[in-house]
């Protein structure tokens, strides 16, 4: 590739940020396009926003000089260029798809206004405005109902309470957090949302949003049971964002179908984080969009030899004040017949450890507390080698090897 081409990325998320800051170090001159009017920022951070820890400012990330504010409505992908809302147009040699993922809305009764907007106090929590605009409404006893008990709805229901809010968490599934934790670490964060006063309903179906004079006032239960809702906070997860893929008639399944090189079908076209999909997985996960954007920078700049092979992504929740609580969880947290299994816990200091091992490899685990041990583990893990038998397991939960 020339110093001349004209790369194109839309999306100023994490992924898109990276990648232009990355590809300006590498001598590469980017045109990034962002939809939001507010700076680039880390959107894994939004809930210390919402909890009055941080402001907006102290969550944003150095944007590359280029920033081209606006919406784009379509690709060409035979002139390659994409049209923006205002009418303008971006020729590009190279373009990348950095567009994220969109708030999943749950389908409930009575969820959108006749004009098919959200009513007053009902919340997605996705983006910096909808951020502000929770932190705007959330008051001290105001009577809040987050929908969801993943990790997004954990970290909202956590903020909100912080914020003196009287919350409610609806967990439809058993447990929270049920795609990253055991059933022993979902009983802590439980525990935890429980000593800040948040009441945790699990095995529990929303099924409608009551609205009086286009203002949320109730949500009812599946079984009838109502209850009374100043804010509504779906935190039901996140799908990709595709529509301009589709739409441009590239390859998509759960996500933009992408290979090694993070090709499109479309050589001309790239995709990365949220809306890819790469062998099969969309991470939906921030540091598989930063290696991904690392491994495409490399690429877009001619080193040639540059390979997205996969991620082997640890998820960390770290929530931080007065009570603090770090959790982090990796692999496969639930053992099969004939692995071996270690763990650790006290309830008094609320901490648990677990590793799952498999034909003498670590295949996974979670740490509830203290996580002195995740640096050496999640080594031990990414690397898939065989682990030392110089030792028994418990070595592995109990040696610091730093986080």
């Amino acid at each position: 590739m020339t110093s001349n081409t004209r790369v194109v990325v839309i999306g100023a998320g994490l992924a898109g940020v990276r990648l232009a800051r990355r590809l300006g170090e590498l001598g590469t001159s980017v045109t990034l396009i962002g939809e939001e009017e507010h700076r680039p920022y880390n959107r894994v951070l939004l809930a210390e926003v919402l909890a009055g820890r941080y402001s907006p400012d102290v969550i944003a990330l150095p944007a590359p000089a280029e920033l081209t504010r606006g919406r784009v409505t379509g690709i060409d992908r035979e002139v390659r260029a994409v049209h923006l809302a205002d009418g303008s147009k971006i020729a590009y040699d190279r373009l990348v798809l950095a567009t994220g993922s969109n708030p999943v809305l749950p389908p409930l009764r009575g969820l959108f206004t006749p004009d098919h907007e959200l009513p007053d106090g009902v919340h997605a929590f996705r983006t910096m405005d909808d951020c502000l605009g929770l932190s705007k409404a959330v008051r001290p006893g105001a009577k809040a109902v987050v929908i969801g008990g993943g990790l997004l709805g954990v970290s909202a229901a956590r903020a909100l309470a912080q914020r003196g809010a009287q919350v409610i968490l609806a967990q439809q599934s058993e447990r929270l957090m049920e795609r990253q934790l055991d059933p022993n670490a979902s009983k802590l964060v439980r525990r935890h949302l429980t000593g800040l006063g948040v009441e945790v309903h699990t095995e529990c179906r929303v099924r409608d949003v009551h609205c009086v004079g286009g203002a949320v006032r109730s949500v009812e239960m599946a079984d009838g049971y109502a209850l009374d809702a100043d804010l509504v906070v779906l935190a039901c997860g996140v799908h990709p964002k595709v529509g301009l893929a589709q739409v441009a008639g590239l390859e998509v399944r759960k996500g933009i179908v992408v290979d090694d090189e993070l090709r499109t079908s479309d050589p001309h076209i790239h995709a990365i984080g949220d809306c890819a999909q790469h062998h099969g997985t969309v991470y939906g996960l921030a540091t598989p969009a930063l290696e991904q954007a690392e491994v495409l920078a490399e690429l877009l700049a001619g080193r040639a030899n540059a390979r997205y092979t996969g991620t082997r992504s640890l998820t960390r929740l770290t929530l931080a004040g007065q009570t603090a609580f770090d959790l982090a969880a990796f692999g496969e947290t639930e053992a099969l017949p004939g692995d071996d299994v270690v763990q650790l816990a006290d309830a008094t200091r609320g901490t648990y450890r677990k590793v799952v091992v498999r034909d003498d490899r670590l295949v996974g685990g979670v740490l509830v507390g203290e996580l002195g041990t995740v640096g050496a583990l999640a080594r031990a893990w990414e690397g898939a080698e065989p682990l030392p038998d110089d030792g028994p397991l418990l070595h592995l939960l109990t040696n610091d090897g730093g986080s």
